[in-house]
């Protein structure tokens, strides 16, 4: 991910860099040279999508640990391990200039796909290619076109101001004193974060940390971005500046960005087109709305009754979800809805009535706490 002369002998960057830059750092200085000229040419081809996953799966081997002295004695002699199938015959194509949603439970699979992507990880089996290259290859020309921000992990220095990342991201990435300036103008200006370029990472909120993440990631100007959880710990008007700057960015700067995030705020804010994996397999990949097409199992139905008449009984016909005078909101299945709004018509007079989905936020947290995503996987 990060650029050096090659044949240099790797300086200890640990604890200057840390997070994410520190352990890429690591292993941009060990790259195979034979590999460079076939991942260029493969980057030339046009038409090429910027994100091509197939059948990719991740295997970890885990040892066990059983509980107390003699099982910790026999562990000695006799280790037993445990097989955790991280990502499972993944596939999906994503094209330059996409924004798409990566959405999954904890665990199932999101934040080890996008290592996998970054080069951090090598798959067990399977291939990809973004922008051409095969991400665990680690070519130097890949490293300097795509960029990962991790919302539980800093790259910044946390006792220095901001610019002093900055600047050493300058030289690591080779941008020119004129390139660098004007970018960082213009990252600062759209995120309004100038006034805080001299004051130590510590001192900052959490909000203004994860702006300060976000230009350290596009100074070079990536073509591909990935963003594991960006918004999380902030608050509303944190997220949605963050959100903003996002859909700005990408739309002024056509990148193809791969977002995963638990705030479906942030997801119906910025995606149109979502992938879904669960238990480290692909479930979903098409339009957003399309999950709740898909995997919804009720509607809502909103009735105003006249005369503050409420009839008896309504739960009969679904979950009563608020009862307020004479509005009620009820949760009824969606092949019971027709029978259901006709049976309360026919007992009742009703002023005013509306049919509505459920939110997206409640579909995805329904489907994640059942078997039903696995089970939709063939679906």
């Amino acid at each position: 991910m990060l650029p050096a002369a090659v044949g240099r002998s790797a300086p200890d960057l640990s604890g200057i860099v840390p997070g994410a830059v520190a352990s890429a750092t690591s292993h941009f200085f060990h790259h195979d040279r034979s590999c460079l000229f076939a991942a260029t040419f493969k980057a030339s081809i046009r038409g090429m999508a910027a994100i091509e996953v197939r059948n990719l799966c991740r295997q970890y081997r885990v040892y066990r640990k059983r509980e107390g002295l003699l099982a910790s004695v026999r562990g000695l002699f006799h280790r037993e391990y445990e097989t955790v199938l991280a990502v499972q015959d993944v596939s999906f194509r994503i094209e330059e200039g996409e924004m798409v949603a990566f959405l999954g439970p904890n665990g199932a699979g999101k934040t080890t796909t996008l290592k996998l992507l970054s080069g951090l990880v090598v798959p067990s089996s399977g291939t990809a290619t973004v922008l051409g290259y095969v991400p665990w290859l680690r070519e130097d020309p890949y490293r300097r076109r795509f960029s990962l921000v991790t919302g539980q992990k800093e790259q910044l220095w946390w006792d220095l101001p901001a610019q002093e990342s900055f600047a050493l991201h300058r030289e690591i990435y080779r941008i020119s004193e004129t390139d660098y300036r004007r970018r960082l103008d213009e990252l600062t200006e759209m995120l309004e974060v100038r006034r805080l370029m001299a004051r130590p990472v510590r001192e900052l909120s959490l909000g203004e940390r994860m702006r300060m993440e976000l230009i350290a990631a596009l100074l070079h100007r990536p073509d591909v971005l990935f963003l594991d959880e960006p918004t999380i710990g902030l608050d509303v008007v944190s997220q949605r500046r963050v959100q903003e700057f996002l859909r700005r960015y990408q739309r002024e700067q056509q990148i193809t960005v791969l977002l995963t995030s638990h705030y479906m705020k942030d997801v119906e804010a910025l995606c149109s087109r979502a992938i879904v994996i669960n238990q480290g397999r692909l479930i979903h990949d098409g339009p957003l709305a399309a999950i709740i097409d898909r995997f919804s199992r009720h509607k809502i139905i909103e009735l105003q009754f006249a005369a503050n008449q409420v009839p008896q009984q309504l739960e009969r016909y679904g979950t009563l979800l608020e009862s307020r005078g004479p509005r009620v909101r009820l949760q009824v299945e969606r092949h019971r809805v027709s029978e259901s709004l006709a049976a309360i018509l026919a007992q009742s007079e009703v002023e005013d009535l509306s049919v509505l989905e459920r939110p997206l936020e409640d579909v995805i947290a329904e489907l994640f706490s059942t078997d039903s995503g696995h089970a939709g996987a063939g679906a």
